[in-house]
C-alpha cells in the first residue's frame, strides 16, 4: 500500500511538473502560429504585446491568452485602427497543441475583453474591416488546412466598444459598454444559441441623432442553420431603457443579399411603457408613477437587404386618453393621444415616411395639440405639420421632473402650419416654404450663470407668412436695459431644423441700453509664485463679450442712454451687421463729453483674441472729460491732461481687445490728425509743463495760444510718433517733435525762438552797437531737450548751442558792418584823389572824420569785436534763463 502511495505521488508530481513545463515547451511555438495565421490571412499589420499559454486556467483544457492586441488598417485607410484590446483568450484541446503547423487548430472557447471595434466605410464603399487575403491558388480542401476552425461551444465579448460610421449613408452607430455571450454548439448544422447582451446605444443618420446612450439589452434564444446559414429568433426579450418588446421571427443570410422576416410588441399595453422610453435619467422612478389609458407598439419588418432595397416597415405607436401623475408633483398630463406610424410598402429606402395624426396633451386647462406627417426620411424630407395650443411652461416641471438650472415659466401660445422640403431649406430657397400661423410668448423669464440680470420678455410676437417670419413686437428687460424691437426673420426653419445661421433684420429702439448687462462674468483661480510673493494663490473676476456665432442679422438702433463702465453715451443711432462672430458698425453717432463722435469699422471674438478695426471722428468734445475717462486717448496725448477747452480729432485704430472689448494699448496701430478748437492750460496739473514753468521764468505758460492747432501722430508697436507743429507763447515760437510711448517714456525736443527784446536792459549796453531796428528783430534759438516720462520729466536746457548760435548771429552782423564802413572809406578815398567833386550826397565831415580816425585800429577791431559779441550773448542767456534777473537784483540793493 505505501509502494501504492507512493507511485501515486510520483505519477501526479509528474503531471504538474509537465503541466507548469509544457506551457514553456509549446509558448514559443504558439506565438510563431499566430503571427504566421495573421500574415497570411490579412492585409493589415498585426501586432501584440505578448502571448501565453496556460493548462490551469480552464484545464483540462489550453488557454492561448494574446496581450494588448491591434490591427492597423493598410491603404486605403492607412493608420486607421481598426481593432485594439487588452486581451484574447482561446480555448482549446490540449491535443490541438500537438497538430502539426499546417493543421487547423480547433477552438472551443473565445473571450474578448476590453476591446475597441472601430468599423468604418468610406464614401467610395471601401470597408476597412475587408482586409481578408483571398488566395486563388488553393482548393477548397487547401482552405480548411491551416489556421483555427471555429467549432465553439461558447464565446464572450466583455466591456467593450463597436464603433461603426458608414460616411456614404451618413450613418453612425455607436454601441459603448457592450456586454455580450452565447453558448450553443457551432461544429453541428443545427443547434440552439442561448445569448445574453447589453450595451449602451447611440444612433445617428443623416445628422439626426435617434439614440443617444439609450440603455439596451437582450436575452434570446436563437435557433441556428448553419447550413443554410438562417437564424430565427425563439424565446427572447428586449429591453430598450425600460421598454419591454418581444419578437419573433428570422434572419436568412444568402450569398447575394439577406433576407429578414421579423416582427415585434411590447408584451403589456400599460401606459409606463411610454414612460419607460424615455432615458432612465429623465424618467424618474416610474414604478410609483400613477397612469391610465394604454400604450403599445408594434411592427413588422419584413424584406430583402441588398444594394438596392431595405426591408419594408410598418411600425405603429399608439396611445388613447391616457394620463400620468408623479406622487411628489403636484400636476398630472391628461387627454394623452398618440397616433404615430412609420411605414414603407415598397422596400425603396426614399418611400419611408411617418405620420403622427392627433398627438396631443393637457395640464389643466392648457392643451397643446400636433399632426402631420414627414415623408421620404432617408432622403429630402417633405414635412407636412401643424402645431396649436396654449401651454403655461410653468407647469411642465409641476407635471414632470425636470431638472433645470432655471425655473420655466411664461405663456406660451402657437396656431401654426408649415409645410417643406429639406432641400430648399437647406439651399435657402424659402420662396418653396409655406408656412402660416401666429405665435407668441408673454412674461417669461430666463436666469443663466453666463449672465449677470434676469431676462424678462414681456411680450414677443411671431407671425409667420410663406419662409419668411415677422416679428412686429418684442419687449424685453435686463438690468437698467429695456428694448423695444421690431423686424424679420428669413430662415426660422432653417434655423431649427438645419446648421444655418440664423438671419434676419431688426429694427431696435431702447431709453437705457447697459452694456454690462450682457457681460459674462467668469472666475479663474490661478496658482504661483512667478506673479506674487506674499500669496500663494490668487483669485481674478473677468468680463468676457462674445458675438454668437450663430448669428447673421441687421440692426438699426436708436438708444437714448448707452451706459458702459463709468460712460454715458446720448442719442446713440446706427447699424451693427452681427455676422461671423463679427460686428460691423455702420454710421454710428453718439453725444459725449460735450460733443459727438462718429464711428464705423469691426470688432471681431472668432479668435481667442478679440480684434478690431475702427475709424472714429471726434467732433468738439471736451478735452478734459474725454481725456480724463478714456485711457486710449489719456495714452495718445498724455499733455491733455493740463488743457481745458474743446477738440476735434479724426482717429484710424486697429488692434486686439481686452476680454471686457477694451482696447490693449500695447497692439495699437494707426494715425490722427487733432485739432484743438479752444484750450487753456494749467500748468500745475502736469509734471512736465509744471517744471518746464519753472525753469523758463521769462515766459508764462497759462499764456500759450493752442487755438486751432492742429497735428498728426502715428502710433505703432506702444509708441507714438508726433509730426513736428508749432505754436506761440507770448511772442515766443516754439516748434515740438519726437514721441512718447504708451508707457509715457518720452522723447521730445522743443525750439523756441525768443525775442531779444523780452531781455530789456538787461543786455543793451552789450548790444549798443545794434541799431533800433536790430536789436528789435534779434531772437535766441533756444533748443530743450524732454525725456523721462511726463510724471518725472527730465529739462535739458542746451545753454552751449544757444551761445553758440548766438554769438554766430551777432558777429555776422558786425562784419556786414565793418564792411559797409571800409567801402564808404575807400570811396572817399578815390574821391579825394580825383578832385572830390564826386561825394555822396550821403557823406558827411562827421563820418569822413570818424572813418579817418577810426581807420589805423582796423586790424585789433575783430578780436575785441568778438569778446564783446560772446560777453553780450552770455548777458542775453543770462537773462533768459534767470541769471541777469538775479544781478539785477542785487545791484539794487
Amino acid at each position: 500500500m505505501k509502494k501504492a502511495f507512493k507511485i501515486i505521488g510520483i505519477v501526479l508530481l509528474v503531471i504538474v511538473v509537465i503541466l507548469v513545463a509544457a506551457p514553456f515547451l509549446f509558448e514559443s511555438q504558439i506565438k510563431d502560429y499566430v503571427r504566421k495565421t495573421a500574415n497570411e490571412s490579412v492585409d493589415a499589420q498585426v501586432e501584440f504585446s505578448d502571448i501565453s499559454l496556460s493548462f490551469f486556467r480552464s484545464f483540462p483544457q489550453a488557454t492561448v491568452v494574446i496581450e494588448n492586441f491591434s490591427v492597423i488598417n493598410n491603404e486605403p485607410f492607412k493608420g486607421d485602427t481598426l481593432a485594439i484590446g487588452e486581451e484574447a483568450q482561446l480555448e482549446m484541446s490540449i491535443k490541438e497543441l500537438f497538430k502539426g503547423a499546417d493543421e487547423p487548430k480547433i477552438l472551443d472557447n473565445i473571450k474578448v475583453n476590453n476591446t475597441y471595434l472601430n468599423i468604418k466605410v468610406d464614401s467610395l464603399g471601401n470597408a476597412n474591416y475587408d482586409i481578408a487575403i483571398e488566395d486563388t491558388t488553393a482548393t477548397a480542401k487547401d482552405s480548411a488546412s491551416t489556421g483555427f476552425s471555429f467549432d465553439l461551444k461558447h464565446y464572450e465579448i466583455n466591456n467593450s466598444r463597436v464603433k461603426y460610421l458608414d460616411e456614404g449613408q451618413k450613418l453612425l452607430l455607436d454601441v459603448e459598454e457592450l456586454h455580450h455571450e452565447g453558448t450553443g454548439d457551432f461544429s453541428l448544422a443545427e443547434s440552439e444559441l442561448d445569448t445574453k447582451s447589453n450595451a449602451l446605444v447611440s444612433l445617428d443618420y443623416d445628422g439626426t441623432n435617434y439614440l443617444n446612450r439609450n440603455k439596451v439589452s437582450l436575452i434570446a434564444v436563437i435557433q441556428m442553420d448553419l447550413e443554410n446559414m438562417r437564424y430565427t429568433f425563439l424565446e427572447n426579450e428586449a429591453m430598450i431603457n425600460q421598454l419591454p418588446l418581444t419578437f419573433e421571427g428570422f434572419v436568412q443570410v444568402n450569398e447575394d443579399n439577406n433576407e429578414v422576416d421579423l416582427s415585434f410588441q411590447t408584451p403589456s399595453s400599460d401606459f409606463k411603457n411610454f414612460l419607460a422610453v424615455i432615458p432612465a435619467t429623465y424618467a424618474k422612478n416610474i414604478e410609483n408613477v400613477e397612469t391610465s389609458g394604454d400604450f403599445v407598439v408594434n411592427g413588422k419588418i419584413q424584406g430583402i437587404v441588398d444594394e438596392t432595397y431595405i426591408p419594408k416597415m410598418d411600425i405603429k405607436v399608439s396611445s388613447d386618453n391616457a394620463s400620468f401623475k408623479y406622487p411628489d408633483l403636484p400636476k398630472s398630463v391628461q387627454d394623452i393621444n398618440i397616433d404615430l406610424q412609420i411605414l414603407n410598402e415598397t422596400g425603396i429606402l426614399e418611400d419611408t415616411y411617418l405620420t403622427f395624426d392627433n398627438v396631443t396633451f393637457r395640464i389643466d386647462q392648457d392643451k397643446f395639440a400636433t399632426n402631420g406627417s414627414i415623408k421620404n426620411l432617408m432622403g429630402n424630407m417633405l414635412v407636412d405639420m401643424a402645431l396649436q395650443g396654449t401651454l403655461n411652461l410653468a407647469n411642465l416641471d409641476q407635471a414632470y421632473p425636470l431638472e433645470l438650472e432655471q425655473d420655466l415659466n411664461g405663456i406660451l401660445t402657437a396656431d401654426v402650419t408649415t409645410q417643406f422640403d429639406m432641400n430648399s431649406i437647406e439651399k435657402e430657397q424659402y420662396q418653396n416654404v409655406k408656412s402660416n400661423g401666429t405665435a407668441s410668448i408673454k412674461n417669461f423669464s430666463y436666469k443663466s450663470p453666463e449672465i449677470p440680470n434676469e431676462v424678462k420678455i414681456a411680450n414677443a410676437r411671431l407671425n409667420f407668412n410663406q419662409g419668411n417670419v415677422r416679428v412686429p413686437e418684442l419687449k424685453l428687460t435686463t438690468g437698467q436695459t429695456d428694448i423695444t424691437a421690431s423686424g424679420d426673420i428669413e430662415n426660422l426653419i432653417g434655423f431649427l431644423f438645419t446648421d444655418q445661421k440664423l438671419k434676419g433684420s431688426f429694427n431696435v429702439d431702447s431709453n437705457v441700453f447697459a452694456i454690462n448687462d450682457f457681460m459674462i462674468a467668469e472666475t479663474e483661480t490661478k496658482t504661483g509664485t512667478e506673479e506674487t510673493t506674499s500669496q500663494s494663490s490668487t483669485q481674478s473676476t473677468s468680463e468676457a463679450v462674445k458675438i454668437p456665432s450663430f448669428l447673421d442679422t441687421e440692426l438699426a438702433f436708436n438708444v437714448n442712454t448707452v451706459i458702459y463702465d463709468n460712460l454715458e453715451l446720448k442719442n446713440a443711432t446706427g447699424t451693427i451687421i452681427l455676422r461671423d462672430e463679427t460686428a460691423t458698425l455702420q454710421n454710428i453717432t453718439t453725444n459725449i463729453f460735450g460733443g459727438n463722435i462718429n464711428l464705423a469699422g469691426n470688432v471681431s471674438t472668432k479668435g481667442s483674441t478679440p480684434t478690431f478695426d475702427m475709424d472714429l471722428a471726434l467732433n468738439s468734445l471736451n478735452i478734459a472729460e474725454s481725456f480724463t475717462s478714456l485711457k486710449m486717448l489719456q495714452a495718445l496725448a498724455p499733455v491733455a491732461k493740463a488743457l481745458e477747452g474743446k477738440l476735434q480729432t479724426n482717429l484710424q485704430l486697429a488692434g486686439n481687445l481686452n476680454e471686457d472689448l477694451t482696447p490693449q494699448l500695447s497692439t495699437l496701430a494707426g494715425n490722427a490728425l487733432a485739432e484743438i478748437l479752444t484750450a487753456d492750460i494749467d500748468p500745475e496739473k502736469l509734471p512736465l509743463l509744471s517744471s518746464l514753468d519753472q525753469q523758463l521764468n521769462f515766459i508764462d505758460l497759462n499764456d500759450i495760444d493752442l487755438d486751432k492747432l492742429k497735428t498728426r501722430l502715428t502710433f505703432k508697436d506702444g509708441m507714438v510718433q508726433i509730426e513736428p507743429f508749432n505754436f506761440n507763447v507770448k511772442g515766443v515760437d516754439v516748434q515740438v517733435s519726437g514721441s512718447h510711448g504708451f508707457d509715457m517714456n518720452m522723447d521730445y525736443t522743443l525750439n523756441l525762438d525768443v525775442p531779444a527784446k523780452m531781455l530789456g536792459s538787461q543786455v543793451g549796453s552789450a548790444l549798443s552797437q545794434l541799431s533800433g531796428d536790430e536789436l528789435q528783430n534779434m531772437t535766441v534759438a533756444l533748443p530743450i531737450g524732454l525725456q523721462g516720462t511726463f510724471q518725472n520729466p527730465q529739462v535739458n536746457v542746451n545753454m552751449q548751442q544757444a551761445v553758440t548760435n548766438l554769438t554766430q548771429r551777432i558777429v555776422a552782423k558786425q562784419k556786414d558792418k565793418l564792411k559797409e564802413r571800409g567801402q564808404d572809406a575807400i570811396r572817399d578815398i578815390i574821391n579825394k584823389q580825383t578832385g572830390g567833386n564826386q561825394k555822396p550826397q550821403n557823406d558827411t565831415i562827421t563820418s569822413q572824420d570818424s572813418t579817418q580816425t577810426q581807420t589805423p585800429k582796423t586790424e585789433e577791431k575783430p578780436r575785441s569785436q568778438e569778446e564783446q559779441v560772446k560777453d553780450a550773448a552770455k548777458d542775453i542767456l543770462g537773462g533768459i534763463l534767470g541769471k541777469s534777473k538775479k544781478k539785477k537784483d542785487t545791484t539794487s540793493n
